[in-house]
């Protein structure tokens, strides 16, 4: 039996408020509550619950076996092994806040060559250390836009075809301040060109998406030129894997680019930790809410690595704060460093292109199926909207019948797109796989 306190540690502790036994101490608790019969099973050895527990686990469908197509932000890619095994490395795996730069030279390093391949990856001059996911990095580029502008402009235009989750992060952030979000409105099919209809003097920031929730691939430098013109900011919220073969958004114009870093070897895991880019232009550092990790060298001429910017309360007077993020994502940074470090430039466009080639493939074979079509012409890199012929609940139900986790289902955003799927499709899914998929949707019943 494992004792975690000793006799005299028990009686020192008593001594110090005032009981004499455990038995006084739970005096004040009626005699009739205090040892209930409890009708408790045998007890078990370690193996025999093992072996109950692997029984009970049997019962449920294992999705990891079952062919996905469900994306939506979130993505199944291919982790290689270096990944794990350098994540696993005690140093990195049990380290802290970098605080002390002089016993913190490893993280810092880490997150210092993350900065580096994000700014390459995403055409921007300086990132921070991360944020929690996709979601936060995306509330905190608003909160740097208002920052940027004195908070003499509130208002903040939003692609309708924003993740729509990310949508309702930026409204919880900006909860008590005068922040205003106008764009929503538009028709989920229109381009960026429908969001100049709202830009005014008073307009502190644009916010796209690239490839944009749907899946469409835009060219947003004519939105940038305008938006520059009116004196206002652009941000972008990016899927990092598409930057394998898309232009950059610092290359278009962007002023802030955001996104999610989990494709970027982070697994799925329900949901998280994950990873929230955050990267801007070198004018607006002083701005950046987060971390920033700086080379440098010591006394002995040696490189080294420092906090250069930190713009949190700890640091600074909290008013004056460009942010309240406390901690960086440091595990999930790493693993995301080593997963573009081992791919390399060109590993990093194979999956992209895999991904591109694959998505096309597969809508190009739901198109044939009678009643089904894309909801859109734009071109699109690895997701996209198929429109069929009954609610797209008892499409995917019809699915998952057949052992397929099939797409999101975007009428529990859009009522107007009951009918539509938003398919995801990596590298990972094989063409059985797609054409499994096939087969079985050219089974579901009209109507």
């Amino acid at each position: 039996m494992f004792h975690p306190q000793t006799d005299a540690n028990r009686t020192s502790m008593l001594k110090k408020i005032g009981a004499r036994s455990i038995e006084e101490l739970f005096e004040v608790v009626p005699e009739k509550y205090r040892y209930p019969a409890l009708d408790l099973p045998d007890a078990l050895t370690e193996i025999e619950v093992l072996a109950d527990l692997q029984e009970i686990a049997s019962a449920n469908e294992n999705p990891s076996e079952m062919p996905s197509f469900l994306g939506a932000g979130a993505y199944s890619h291919y982790i290689p092994a270096a990944v794990d095994a350098v994540l696993s490395r005690g140093e990195f795996y049990t380290a802290y806040t970098p605080y002390q730069p002089e016993i913190s030279q490893g993280t810092l390093q880490a997150v210092f060559e993350y900065q580096s391949l994000i700014t390459y990856l995403t055409g921007m001059e300086v990132s921070n250390a991360s944020h929690y996911d996709g979601a936060t990095a995306a509330a905190e580029a608003v909160n740097m836009a208002r920052l940027i502008h004195r908070n003499k402009r509130s208002k903040v235009i939003l692609s309708p075809s924003l993740h729509p989750q990310y949508r309702a992060t930026l409204k919880t952030y900006a909860l008590g301040s005068d922040t205003t979000f106008v764009g929503e409105d538009l028709d989920l099919s229109s381009g960026p060109e429908a969001l100049l209809e709202y830009l005014d003097e008073d307009t502190a920031l644009v916010y796209v998406q690239y490839p944009d929730f749907f899946g469409r691939i835009y060219d947003y430098a004519a939105l940038a030129e305008t938006v520059h013109e009116a004196g206002s900011l652009l941000a972008v919220s990016v899927n990092p894997t598409s930057l394998g073969m898309l232009k950059p958004p610092g290359d278009f114009g962007a002023d802030i680019v955001t996104g999610e870093g989990q494709p970027l070897g982070i697994p799925l895991s329900y949901g998280g930790p994950y990873l929230g880019i955050l990267a801007t232009r070198q004018n607006y550092v002083r701005s950046l809410a987060g971390r920033l990790v700086g080379e440098t060298t010591d006394t002995n001429g040696q490189r080294g690595f420092v906090l250069t910017l930190s713009t949190r309360e700890q640091h600074i007077r909290r008013e004056k704060a460009s942010s309240n993020i406390c901690t960086n994502q440091g595990l999930m940074t790493l693993a995301a460093t080593v997963y573009l470090s081992v791919l390399g430039k060109q590993g990093l466009r194979e999956v992209a292109e895999l991904c591109y080639q694959k998505a096309h493939y597969t809508a190009d074979q739901i198109a044939k199926l009678p009643g089904f079509e894309l909801w859109s012409s734009e071109p699109f890199f690895h997701e996209f909207v198929m429109r069929g012929p009954r609610p797209a609940a008892e499409i995917n139900q019809d699915l998952l019948e057949h052992d397929i986790i099939g797409g999101y289902d975007l009428g529990l955003d859009s009522p107007e797109l009951a009918d539509c799927l938003l398919f995801a499709v990596t590298e990972t899914n094989s063409q059985d796989e797609i054409d499994y998929l096939v087969s079985v949707l050219a089974e579901v019943p009209h109507g």
